[in-house]
């Protein structure tokens, strides 16, 4: 698929006019409002319990709404984001080193290398600090330093210490607060759980999004829930390349089938490789390991300096090592941001410096921190990801360098939203990972949490009740035509799975689709590389419908029916990343176009012709690509430099 058609242009996204930092208060007082005594009389659908999907349940239902949620994990608990562990960005300043809003607003900005909405961004960075009140009132156990303030610590793209934690499980413990908000609303009956579900379309009347269509795991029933507005809260689509650190039950399905119905995808080749992963030990993975991006304020990273140097790293003396980062950017140095830590670890394996087996690690290595701390202090602030690094790799990082190397993390892209998180389905919302809005083309690290948490708490229920109380809500019947046929859809697509009886495994299908991505969509694209996996895919997906295997029936619990319905759509969604990666052509953030770099090796955009949202509107073999201009009024773009 090298086809596709422009449309229209997207002229409005609902952002207010005005000076920056006054367009939220603007937008929230311009905002409908539904009466208390009224909103029982709505029920709103959120799909997804993480951080995003969990805070929005909660502050829906104590607003007063009928919330129907699902997740498909067994609990809500399990939900992805308790493996975020390093952080969350917030403006407080407790550090009083210069922080600010405007200042966390211009990182954003610049670490996305100046492809997202200065309206949405400079909003989460206000929200930020109302993030920190909230979960400290919810309990989360935030470190703290000397004094009883919440201790702080840097991450990649800021010279400040912005970033609140509780050890290397921030994430985890984030989850805890908003699962204990929606289990009091589950108790109070006020949100109606729906846990081992998984939403398998959307159902949408009269232009709305009204329902969806969801299977039961466990018994294999196929259900419709209708409702006045549906919020997806269903993460990213990093899965899609196989081998990522997203838990293996992450998946794309609920954005694409949204898609599919009617919902604009915007940016989606701009995907996000974490620098600071467990390498790749053989074809036996199914996933790889994250070690959190907080190691590097304390952690060095070299190579030696001689190629092909296989000696333990603790036996190469000083003068020996590379500390490559701290040599090309000595003003960020091992904190430089995610996209370009990355590429300067692959640029060193590439050249014949890498370590470990096949040359595909480097060094992360403790042990200034230990002679200048000592280990209780980095117990203290990083124990349990060392015990994480020794149980997986039988290796004392007490000890010995870890050994990383980057891989498929985050997606920046998702579902087209305007200010109010609605996408173009009017009545569907996406938040979280699931939407596109805040990061651009590259995501600073422990901007994700901030991200969930401000989209489910504080920006989705004025939206949601200002698009409920303006109305015309018709009653929808179960038999309606339309919800009728959604379902005869789904049932169909279950029985032609179960009913090809081929020869090859879902897994395989996704081990060659993931590989197929990586090769040529990954850490870096071009031209010839795009044009082969999009010459391949469609060939890939054919022989997916006509030869995979499904055993067991639709009628039980079958996770092997979960994985084919969740890689058929990754066969097709990846067709789109790889189009929109090749319509692209610049360099920017994560997306990297070996075409378009700067003489030292660096992304190379080119503002004058892509300083665009790319949203695609689907079209089946012909997609139409609708573009949003991106406008700089308070962050003017420049060549991005951390030296």
């Amino acid at each position: 698929m090298l086809e596709y058609s422009v449309g229209a242009p997207i002229a409005d996204t609902r952002a207010p006019a005005g000076e920056i930092a006054n367009r939220w208060g603007d937008r929230k007082f311009g905002a409908k409002l539904v009466n208390p005594a009224n909103r029982r009389k709505h029920r709103v659908i959120v799909v997804g319990t993480g951080l995003a999907g969990g805070a929005a349940g909660a502050t829906l239902a104590e607003q007063g709404y009928h919330v129907i949620q699902f997740c498909f994990q067994d609990s809500p608990r399990r939900a992805h984001s308790v493996a975020a562990q390093g952080g969350i960005n917030a403006a407080k300043n407790y550090r009083n080193d210069g922080d600010s809003v405007y200042r966390l607003f211009y990182d954003t900005v610049k670490g996305g290398d100046f492809r997202s909405r200065e309206s949405n961004v400079y909003r989460l960075a206000e929200i930020s600090n109302q993030i920190i009140d909230q979960c400290v009132a919810q309990g989360v156990p935030f470190a703290r330093e000397y004094g009883g303030l919440l201790d702080t610590r840097s991450f990649g793209g800021v010279q400040v210490q912005r970033t609140f934690y509780a050890r290397g499980q921030t994430g985890q413990q984030l989850l805890i607060g908003a699962y204990q908000a929606l289990s009091r609303q589950i108790d109070a009956g006020s949100v109606e759980m729906h846990a081992r579900t998984e939403m398998l379309d959307l159902v949408v009347i009269d232009g709305k999004a009204r329902g969806i269509v969801a299977r039961d795991l466990v018994t294999g029933q196929v259900q419709t829930h209708l409702a006045d507005a549906v919020v997806l809260a269903t993460g990213g689509y990093g899965n899609l390349f196989y081998l990522s650190t997203n838990a293996k039950g992450s998946n794309a399905s609920a954005i694409w089938r949204a898609h599919k119905r009617g919902a604009y995808l915007a940016n989606p080749c701009f995907t996000q490789i974490h620098p600071t992963c467990i390498p790749r030990s053989g074809e036996h993975q199914s996933k790889l390991t994250l070690m959190s991006e907080s190691l590097r304020n304390d952690g060095r990273i070299w190579v030696p300096k001689e190629k092909g140097d296989s000696r333990p790293p603790n036996q190469i003396p000083e003068d020996e090592r590379d500390y490559y980062l701290e040599r090309i950017y000595p003003s960020f140095g091992n904190l430089v941001p995610r996209d370009i830590a990355s590429r300067a670890a692959k640029n060193q394996c590439d050249a014949g410096f890498g370590v470990g087996p096949g040359g595909l690690g480097v060094y992360l290595d403790f042990a200034d921190a230990l002679e200048r701390m000592g280990r209780p202090a980095i117990e203290e602030k990083y124990g349990n990801l060392f015990d994480m690094y020794a149980q997986i790799t039988a290796e004392n990082p007490y000890e010995t360098p870890m050994r990383i190397y980057p891989a498929i993390h985050y997606t920046m892209g998702g579902l087209w939203v305007d200010y109010d998180l609605q996408t173009t389905i009017p009545g569907l919302f996406a938040i979280g990972e699931a939407n596109f809005s805040d990061h651009g083309a590259n995501r600073l690290g422990a901007s994700a949490l901030m991200q969930g948490l401000a989209d489910g708490y504080f920006v989705l229920p004025p939206a949601i009740n200002d698009y409920l109380a303006r109305g015309g809500f018709d009653e929808v019947k179960p038999d309606h035509p339309a919800v009728t046929q959604v379902e005869s859809e789904v049932e169909e697509r279950l029985t032609r799975l179960l009913s090809i009886d081929g020869t090859r495994t879902v897994d395989s299908f996704h081990r060659e689709l993931g590989m197929l991505m990586w090769d040529h969509c990954g850490m870096s694209r071009n031209e010839a590389g795009l044009r082969k996996a999009l010459e391949r895919i469609p060939a890939l997906r054919d022989e997916f419908w006509r030869s995979v295997k499904v055993p067991g029936t639709g009628e039980q619990l079958n996770q092997e029916l979960e994985k084919a319905n969740r890689v058929a759509d990754f066969l097709e969604f990846g067709e789109l990343l790889l189009l929109d990666a090749w319509a692209r052509e610049e360099s920017c953030g994560g997306h990297f176009r070996e075409e378009h770099q700067t003489p030292d090796g660096e992304a190379q955009r080119d503002d004058e012709n892509f300083s665009y949202v790319a949203a695609w509107e689907y079209g089946g073999k012909n997609p139409v690509l609708h573009k949003e201009d991106l406008e700089f009024t308070y962050v003017h773009p420049t060549q991005r430099s951390y030296t």
